[in-house]
């Protein structure tokens, strides 16, 4: 547990310390157009991943994929610290994401193999929820102080020690555990290729979407998707080894599940991106505070998990805790959308911090209960598929949370203009400004605000509307995804309660 506890910390720390250093990044590489796909390139490989070595656990054992995902991403990570250009930069960050989703589809899914008791699971849980709230707490100060004494690279072979000493735990002590089957296991790879495009060419879509709109190129995309779905349906009703057995989706509680970790990465992804937004663009302050005051959601994350595990084992409807943790994330919701420029701060602070208990008892429930309903023949590519979905509602919640508040904001700033200057220079001046990035890259604002001063206006007031544009902007969409967790809440009650009882290990081949 402590080797998969690493693991989580390993993932955790990657995506926070190195968000950091990205300014730094693009300032000595270059490379601008190769900017956006840094984070792509991770979150595009991890997720066709995920499911694909979740499956593969499920049929030849866990310990090896999660050896090789150390591995993979170990080695990624120091191709990272020595890349010499930004298109090798990502090339390597694509090699990390591959490490990445295996550590997810397959490290998680290790822990019910170790406890078969259900209840025993829960308490074990809090391991990779603090591991991972560590990680996340501690990731944008140590990449801060990382990139300012030692330079950018070293926020990727920080990993380096961390991989190792997990890599030597699950070595020595992961059993390996592997179901007995008959007959030889013919892997389904024209499954996997047709599960890849369709999340890979779903992912492109929904990242292209904000900025361009439905567009043909989009189209395209979506309708790829689309077939590319149905074809993937079609294969694994036919493959005698599927990747996704589809009989997981004829039982109607782990669909709801599906749908409730859809939910809950709405929620999760949008919190993270823009609650940091409206602090830096809506209310100014600097990118340090900015991330101290976010800092309650990850940290009460794990807070929310040690909480949980002293409360549900006592439940006598364990599954009234996913009401609990949905109703906790709609309060962060509502809060993050009631807070202003003068409304104390701690406000923000308290609703994060709901919104990090609510993840807390959400997101680890759901994996027990998946687990439970699914059966020990399907844990790994249950556990995956949660996972999955979490990530695709993020990529989802966070495009249209996106892309509510890059048009209202667009638009209030195109309105505000064409009243104060006239057509003829409206669509000058809202271009300039129109770019929330102006609010939160502090050259591009000092650039702006010359031209401004030089063209007669008064910069610094066009600014603060544009701050009020954003703020309400950014309130518009987190109502949007409040409304999501009120449909979340609803939910809930089509799952019929279970218990969770104590259980026998399953007999197993032990290698």
């Amino acid at each position: 547990m402590l080797g998969i506890g690493l693991v989580n910390m390993l993932v955790a720390l990657d995506q926070t310390v190195v968000s950091t250093a990205l300014p730094s990044i693009l300032s000595e590489l270059q490379g601008f157009e190769y900017y956006a796909w840094m984070a792509s390139a991770y979150l595009l490989a991890s997720v066709v991943t995920v499911p694909i070595f979740g499956r593969l656990g499920d049929y030849f054992g866990r310990k090896p994929f999660v050896v090789a995902a150390i591995v993979t991403f170990t080695i990624a990570s120091v191709l990272c610290g020595i890349a010499p250009s930004m298109l090798l930069l990502v090339i390597a960050r694509g090699l990390q994401g591959v490490g990445g989703g295996m550590m997810v589809g397959t490290a998680f899914a290790s822990i019910p193999d170790l406890f078969p008791d259900p209840r025993a699971r829960v308490r074990w849980q809090v391991v990779l929820a603090g591991a991972y709230g560590i990680g996340t707490a501690a990731g944008p100060s140590l990449g801060g102080f990382l990139c300012e004494q030692y330079g950018w690279r070293s926020t990727f072979l920080v990993n380096l020690p961390v991989g190792l000493a997990g890599l030597y735990c699950v070595v020595r002590y992961l059993p390996y555990f592997r179901r007995a089957h008959e007959g030889r296991v013919r892997i389904d790879w024209l499954g996997a290729a047709l599960l890849t495009v369709a999340l890979a060419s779903l992912q492109l879509c929904v990242e292209n979407v904000p900025r361009r709109g439905l567009d043909t190129g989009n189209l395209v995309l979506l309708a790829v998707t689309v077939a590319s779905a149905i074809a993937f349906v079609a294969c694994e009703r036919r493959a005698p080894h599927p990747i996704v057995p589809m009989s997981l989706f004829e039982n109607g509680k782990l669909v709801v599940l599906f749908t409730l970790s859809t939910l809950a990465g709405v929620s999760m992804f949008s919190l993270i991106f823009f609650a940091p937004l409206l602090l830096q663009g809506g209310f100014g302050l600097s990118p340090q505070q900015a991330g101290l005051l976010a800092t309650p959601l990850p940290v009460c994350i794990a807070g929310g998990s040690l909480l949980n595990t002293r409360i549900v084992v006592h439940l006598r409807k364990p599954v009234s805790i996913l009401s609990a943790g949905f109703t906790l994330l709609l309060i962060a919701c509502l809060g993050v959308a009631m807070t202003y420029r003068y409304t104390p701060l701690a406000v923000l602070e308290i609703a994060l911090a709901c919104g990090g208990v609510g993840l807390g008892f959400v997101l680890n429930n759901m994996n027990i209960f998946g687990q439970e309903i699914a059966g020990r023949a399907n844990l790994g590519i249950t556990t995956a598929l949660m996972q999955s979905t979490r990530m695709v509602g993020g990529m989802i919640g966070t495009a249209a949370v996106g892309s509510i508040v890059a048009r209202s904001y667009a638009s209030g700033v195109a309105d505000a203009f064409a009243n104060l200057t006239g057509a003829a220079n409206a669509a000058h001046w809202s271009a300039r400004l129109g770019d929330p990035q102006v609010l939160v890259d502090a050259g591009t604002r000092a650039s702006l605000l010359t031209d401004l001063a030089q063209a007669g206006f008064d910069g610094p007031q066009l600014l603060g509307m544009g701050r009020q544009l954003l703020v309400g902007s950014i309130h518009t969409g987190v109502l949007c995804v409040a409304v999501a967790m009120t449909a979340a809440i609803l939910l809930v009650r089509k799952i019929p309660d279970m218990t969770l009882n104590a259980k026998a290990a399953p007999p197993q081949v032990l290698d």
